[in-house]
């Protein structure tokens, strides 16, 4: 649109009623406030303001502009506030892959209803820098060093233990040593320890074995039946619930805890509303 900033001198002249205002409203001189009427006047062929005495008033068309750019300029304001606020009320939260996938993500939505915040997702596991592009939090298994600087908040004690489709259970639950384990690239002693911390006599070590990439390409081929999976329990709470999983010898606690990760000692806003979430949702998920 042609002349934009007049128009918005415009508007803020006629909404006080004075060059003078108007100039310290928008920190220009008095004489750049004349120059931009004067422009919008020669483009429209119109006089839109007269003086009297020192003073200077709307004519009858400056009037009419009045209400046009007032109602314009309201609803760009408006609207610039709206995208501010929403970004206000967004959070970049880094996360655990897994935990991302079969735990946070089914509850983000009642999150978000409840506290209005945008909580936007990237996922990764082990260290990690915040305040990079505005990363704030970051959520961790604690199995690694982490930044000194940092500061930690437990969120909850992991359990872990083999889970089987039903189906694959009751096709193996007599003939154990006929069990496919399903082992994970990025968890691969994950077998052996819960053996060690379990106690469990028979020894899964030896058995037929499939690896996958990722955690979560185990929990998912276990839930297809191609054998039984580690699993930390928040990742299988909700298919252990639906029925899709079993979990037949239980849960032991890994030694390692879910963490929430922050630059600062005192969170406060939506960080403090999410952490709070978090340790109230999160610190839930161990089996009974």
């Amino acid at each position: 649109m042609r002349h934009l900033k007049a128009f918005h001198v415009f508007d803020v002249a006629a909404s006080c009623s004075s060059f003078s205002e108007a100039a310290q409203q928008l920190n220009i001189t008095h004489g750049a406030v004349s120059k931009q009427i004067k422009t919008l006047e020669t483009y429209l062929g119109v006089a839109l303001f007269y003086k009297k005495g020192r003073n200077v008033f709307l004519t009858q068309e400056g009037e009419k502009l009045k209400v046009s750019t007032r109602q314009v300029f309201n609803v760009l304001e408006n609207t610039v506030n709206a995208l501010r606020q929403s970004r206000l009320h967004t959070l970049e939260v880094s996360c655990e892959p897994t935990l991302t996938m079969r735990w946070l993500m089914p509850r983000l939505s009642g999150f978000y209803e409840s506290s209005g915040i945008d909580v936007r997702l990237s996922t990764a596991g082990g260290a990690v820098q915040l305040g990079i592009n505005g990363l704030s939090l970051a959520i961790r298994r604690d199995d690694f060093e982490c930044h000194r600087d940092y500061y930690k908040t437990s969120l909850v004690e992991e359990w872990v233990g083999p889970v089987f489709s039903p189906d694959y259970w009751e096709k193996v639950k007599h003939d154990l040593g006929s069990i496919t384990t399903i082992h994970s690239a990025t968890r691969s002693s994950a077998w052996k320890n819960w053996q060690q911390m379990s106690g469990t006599a028979t020894d899964f070590t030896h058995h037929s074995q499939q690896t996958f990439g990722h955690f979560y390409f185990c929990i998912q081929a276990a839930i297809d039946g191609l054998g039984a999976a580690m699993g930390s329990y928040p990742f299988v709470m909700d298919d252990i619930k639906r029925g899709v999983l079993v979990a037949p010898f239980g849960f032991v606690p890994s030694g390692c805890d879910y963490i929430l990760m922050s630059d600062k000692a005192h969170l406060v806003g939506e960080e403090k509303q999410f952490a709070d979430w978090l340790v109230d949702n999160l610190s839930q998920a161990i089996p009974k």
